[in-house]
């Protein structure tokens, strides 16, 4: 049984409501699953999990959330090297590039993007849902 962390950080529930359906996609393939709000977690528990699934919305000009979401990312980033992971978030505007951003930030820390990155409009809709579920099964 692999296990699994899903870490987020959500302001209005809408990132909360996909890390839910990353949970249940996750369980649905027979893993073990975990979920951290981002400031619970730290780099000693990277190991710990097979994969990680890393879960933020986009703030003010395309960004991680940055005053508990990113600064735990920077801690764990160093660590990623080989880890299997995958990101998902909402946004309310823009194109979407804090995503790709986070992205590059990822490939750039030797992390395994198992999938496609799943983004959602605001609140997720019934595609963004099934997206994320797909995503944990994915893990």
């Amino acid at each position: 049984m692999s296990k699994v962390a899903v870490v987020y950080w959500s302001g209005t529930g809408n990132t909360q409501a996909m890390a839910a359906a990353v949970e249940a996609g996750a369980k649905e393939n027979g893993a073990e699953v975990t979920v951290f709000g981002s400031s619970d977690f730290t780099p000693d528990k990277v190991a710990e999990f097979d994969a990680i699934a890393f879960g933020c919305p986009a703030m003010g000009a395309e960004v991680l959330e940055e005053t508990e979401f990113d600064p735990m990312f920077t801690e764990v980033e160093s660590s990623l090297s080989g880890k299997k992971i995958a990101l998902f978030g909402s946004y309310g505007w823009g194109d979407g590039q804090w995503m790709r951003d986070w992205e590059d930030r990822c490939n750039g820390a030797g992390a395994i993007l198992v999938t496609d990155s799943v983004m959602a409009n605001n609140a997720p809709d019934a595609d963004a849902i099934e997206a994320c579920k797909a995503l944990g099964r994915a893990l």
